[in-house]
C-alpha cells in the first residue's frame, strides 16, 4: 500500500469581514468633477456631520483610515477647479467619497505556502514560529497575498494564531531607484530596445527614479505628438518600470494585518500562487523569495518578491527566454555556484533551470514527464524543493481524469538535481469527500511546505476555496522514494 498523508483537520476558510480600503475610481473625469462639486456645495455643518457618520461607521473597521482618506484627497486634488484651501474635514470627506472597502478573501482563501518566520524571539522552548502566505480572492476574482502566523509546538502540532480583523495594503516606496544597466537588459528581453527607447532614456543617470523616467518620456512625446510607435514604446517603458517597485508596511502592524494587493500594470487582475522560500546565500545571508504569477486579464507574467523581514518587499519582473507559464519555484540555495529553479514552461512537464543572475533565465532542461494515471493531463511543482539528507524533496501535483488534482512527490540528487532518484507512483494526498466541493471542484494544491522534526508539513488548498494542512513522515516518504528500507528509529534533526 502506498504512503498517504495524514490530515490535521485544521481548516482556514475565507473571512468576508476582513476588508481593506481601496481607491474608488470612477474612470470618468466628468463624474469625478460632479462629485467634488456636490461635496463642496455642502455647508460646513453638513460636511462635518457626514464625516462624523463615516468615521463612526468605518473607523473601527480599518487601520489608520484617516491617513488613507487624506492620501485619496491628494490624489483627486488636481481635479479641484481652484486653489482655495479646503478645511481638514472637507479633505477627509472628499477622500471618503473616492474610497471603497474591498473584502479581499470573500470568495476564497487558498494555495498556501509555508516558511519559518524570520523572528524566532520569545518562542517557548521546543516551539517554532512560521509564516503562512495564502492567495486571497475577492470581488471580481482579484487575487492578492494574505498572511497568517502560527507555530509548531513541542509535540509537533500546528497552532494557528487568530488573525486581526484589520488588514491593509502596503505603501509604495516613492523614491525607488532603477539600475540602468539591468533596466536596459530587461528592455532588450522585451524587444523594446531601439532608437526611440534611447531617446526616451537620454540623460538618465546610472540610477534613476520612475518620476525622472516619466519626465523624460513626456519631453520626448511632446516632440512626436500623436505618433503611435512612440506611444507604444512609452507605454512599454512605463509598464516595465511600474512592474519593478518596492513596498513597505508599518512596522507596528501585525503580519496577519498585511496584504500585498495588485499594484503594477501586469497585476491588474491579480497576484496568484506565491511560492515562498527561505533562501540562504553562499555568505550565509538569508532572504525570503517568492515567485508568483501576475495576471492582467489576458497574459500571465512570472514575477519575484523578495524580503528580509516581511515588512519591506522588492518586486521584480523575471526575464529571459525561458520565463513563461506558471509554477516557477526557486531552490533554497545555490547549487554549484548557480541559482536553480524548478519550472513548467509547457503546461505539462517539469523542467530544471540554472542561472548566474536571479532575474534572468535563459535555458531549461526537462527532468520529469507525466507517467502515472493520476498525472496524465499535467504535472507541476508544489513550491520550492526541500533539502533532505537523501536529496531535494519536491512536492508535485498531477491532474488526472475529470480534472482531478492530487499531490505526490519526487526526489532529486543534491549535487545534480537533473537526476531523478525516485517518485511516488500513487498520490500521497487526493481530495476526499469533504474537500471536493468548492470554487474549483476536485482540487488539492499546495505552494510549498516545510519539514519540522521528522514530519513533512503540507499546507494545501481544498477545491480552490479554503485551506488545510496534512503531514507525512519524512523517513517513510524518503524510504519510498529511494527504495531503501526505513530505519527502525531516527533521531530528530535540528532545523
Amino acid at each position: 500500500m502506498s504512503l498517504k498523508a495524514t490530515r490535521t483537520g485544521i481548516v482556514l476558510r475565507p473571512d468576508p469581514t476582513r476588508v481593506l480600503f481601496r481607491p474608488f475610481d470612477l474612470g470618468s473625469t466628468t463624474r469625478t468633477l460632479k462629485i467634488i462639486a456636490r461635496v463642496n456645495a455642502m455647508t460646513d455643518a453638513e460636511a462635518a456631520a457626514k464625516l462624523d457618520e463615516v468615521i463612526r461607521e468605518f473607523g473601527g473597521r480599518h487601520y489608520k483610515l484617516e491617513r488613507f482618506l487624506l492620501q485619496r484627497f491628494e490624489q483627486i486634488k488636481p481635479h479641484l477647479l481652484t486653489d482655495e484651501t479646503q478645511s481638514p474635514d472637507r479633505q477627509l470627506l472628499l477622500g471618503a467619497y473616492f474610497t471603497m472597502e474591498y473584502s479581499l478573501e470573500s470568495a476564497a482563501l487558498f494555495n498556501p505556502s509555508m516558511v519559518w518566520h524570520p523572528d524566532q524571539t520569545n518562542v517557548p522552548p521546543g516551539y517554532k514560529r512560521f509564516v503562512l502566505s495564502l492567495r486571497a480572492t475577492g470581488e471580481g476574482h482579484v487575487s492578492s497575498i494574505s498572511f497568517r502566523m502560527g507555530y509548531i509546538d513541542e509535540e509537533g502540532k500546528i497552532v494557528l494564531r487568530k488573525p486581526s480583523r484589520y488588514v491593509t495594503a502596503p505603501d509604495i516606496v516613492p523614491n525607488h531607484r532603477f539600475n540602468r544597466t539591468q533596466f536596459e537588459r530587461k528592455l532588450y528581453e522585451l524587444r523594446l530596445e531601439n532608437s526611440i527607447q534611447e531617446k526616451m532614456m537620454t540623460g538618465l543617470s546610472e540610477e534613476f527614479s520612475l518620476s525622472e523616467l516619466e519626465q523624460q518620456i513626456k519631453r520626448v512625446l511632446a516632440q512626436y505628438r500623436y505618433n503611435a510607435e512612440y506611444d507604444t514604446i512609452a507605454s512599454g517603458l512605463l509598464a516595465l518600470a511600474k512592474s519593478n517597485y518596492e513596498i513597505h508596511f508599518d512596522e507596528d502592524q501585525s503580519l496577519d494585518e498585511r496584504c500585498i494587493f495588485p499594484t503594477s500594470p501586469n497585476e491588474t487582475n491579480g497576484i496568484e500562487d506565491a511560492r515562498f522560500v527561505q533562501f540562504t546565500d553562499d555568505n550565509g545571508d538569508v532572504t525570503y523569495y517568492a515567485t508568483y504569477t501576475a495576471y492582467n486579464g489576458r497574459v500571465t507574467f512570472p514575477q519575484l518578491l523578495e524580503t528580509k523581514d516581511f515588512t519591506h518587499f522588492s518586486v521584480s519582473t523575471l526575464n529571459g527566454a525561458e520565463v513563461s507559464n506558471k509554477g516557477m519555484a526557486l531552490f533554497p540555495r545555490k547549487i554549484n555556484g548557480k541559482y536553480v529553479m524548478i519550472s513548467r514552461q509547457d503546461g505539462e512537464n517539469i523542467y530544471l533551470m540554472y542561472s548566474d543572475d536571479l532575474y534572468f533565465w535563459q535555458t531549461k532542461e526537462l527532468i520529469v514527464k507525466p507517467t502515472y494515471h493520476w498525472e496524465y493531463v499535467q504535472l507541476g511543482n508544489c513550491g520550492s524543493p526541500i533539502e533532505t539528507e537523501e536529496g531535494w524533496l519536491v512536492l508535485s501535483h498531477g491532474v488526472g481524469p475529470m480534472r482531478k488534482y492530487a499531490v505526490g512527490a519526487f526526489l532529486l540528487d543534491l549535487n545534480d538535481p537533473s537526476k531523478v532518484i525516485g517518485r511516488t507512483t500513487e498520490p500521497i494526498l487526493s481530495p476526499d469527500e469533504n474537500e471536493r466541493e468548492g470554487y474549483v471542484p476536485n482540487v488539492v494544491y499546495s505552494c510549498g511546505g516545510l519539514i519540522s522534526g521528522r514530519d513533512l508539513i503540507i499546507p494545501y488548498a481544498m477545491a480552490d476555496y479554503a485551506s488545510s494542512f496534512a503531514t507525512v513522515n519524512v523517513d517513510e516518504l524518503l524510504a519510498e522514494l529511494t527504495g531503501k528500507k526505513k530505519p527502525e528509529a531516527v533521531e530528530s534533526v535540528t532545523e
